[in-house]
């Protein structure tokens, strides 16, 4: 049985279609990746697998409940971490593990047994009985996180987990959702954050106004678009009239400046490598480093979504 199964789901709000017959499955088991820029239709697609919204067209069904017709069932086998804080600010953080764990039904003995687990794994303990008000941002994304698994779902909705958080909470929550996922857990994360998608997700599907444009391993959808490769050249100081001099060679689609990094985009990599060092060594320049390097899961991303990162484009 599929965790997850979307067929031909469309949200509209008025003249706007949020999300547009979109289809996909999630195996139990996986880290499934929903990717996309702001606005892209990723918290709505969330929102309408978690009960909140209700599909213009279109099913989807939870762990073979359809969310619609059995709203209640379905959403008792999820737990849900949403974009914004769904903390009471006055209460303390154990108060607010047991209220949500009051919420999903769950036994006095068995939500204290898991409230101080939860409470220890997310480095909260030492806080447990404050008033959240006096929380940073890492610690309430951490607590929030600690009340969507209170209930021990079978499956994690996540959106946006780690936005705008600090190092330390940023990494805590990536080990629990490795952990939780070795446990059987499946886990349904939106972001727009690439290294995260591509640090923990089984499979990505890249969605773009309201569309899914992809759906696939983070390593074959780099695969995909093998004529993104690059060669990157080092330098101590890169002036624009090298930059200007590497635009020129043949074969090269795109120059992009990254510091103290260029790298120049190529379906032939060996060529372009080989073209640059020996105009390099006409100008006397030498870099410091010298990389090839296939397609990364930002450039896919960028590719099937159409952003415009603003870098040069060759004869633009």
């Amino acid at each position: 049985m599929s965790a997850i199964q979307v067929t031909g789901l469309t949200k509209k709000f008025g003249t706007l279609t949020a999300v547009n017959r979109v289809s996909f499955t999630v195996p139990e088991g996986e880290i499934f990746g929903y990717l996309g820029p702001n606005g892209a239709g990723k918290t709505t697609t969330i929102r309408i697998l978690t009960g909140i919204t209700l599909p213009t067209e279109g099913t989807a069904t939870i762990l073979g409940h359809d969310i619609v017709r059995e709203t209640l069932t379905a959403r008792s086998h999820m737990g849900i971490v949403p974009e914004t804080s769904n903390i009471y600010d006055d209460l303390t953080a154990w108060q607010n593990l047991m209220f949500t764990a009051e919420l999903y039904h769950v036994g006095k003995t068995e939500r204290e047994t898991r409230a101080r687990e939860l409470l220890e794994t997310f480095q909260l303990m030492d806080r447990k009985d404050d008033r959240v008000h006096g929380f940073s941002k890492g610690m309430k994304r951490r607590l929030t996180l600690a009340m969507g698994l209170v209930n021990d779902p079978q499956l994690l909705f996540l959106d946006e987990p780690t936005s705008g958080l600090d190092v330390q909470s940023n990494l805590i929550i990536r080990d629990v959702i490795r952990d939780l996922n070795d446990r059987g857990v499946t886990v349904f994360l939106t972001t727009h954050n690439i290294e995260e998608a591509n640090a923990l997700c089984h499979r990505v599907a890249i969605i773009n106004r309201g569309t899914i444009a992809a759906i696939d391993t983070p390593e074959r959808l780099k695969q995909a678009i093998e004529s993104v490769q690059s060669v990157e050249l080092v330098f101590d100081h890169a002036s624009p009239d090298v930059v200007e001099m590497l635009h020129r060679i043949p074969g090269v689609s795109e120059v992009r400046k990254e510091g103290d990094r260029v790298r120049l985009f190529t379906p032939d990599p060996g060529g372009v490598l080989e073209a640059a060092m020996a105009s390099l060594k006409e100008t006397g320049v030498r870099p410091l480093a010298v990389n090839t390097q296939g397609p990364s899961l930002e450039d896919v991303f960028v590719r099937l979504t159409g952003l415009d990162r603003g870098h040069n484009q060759k004869g633009k």
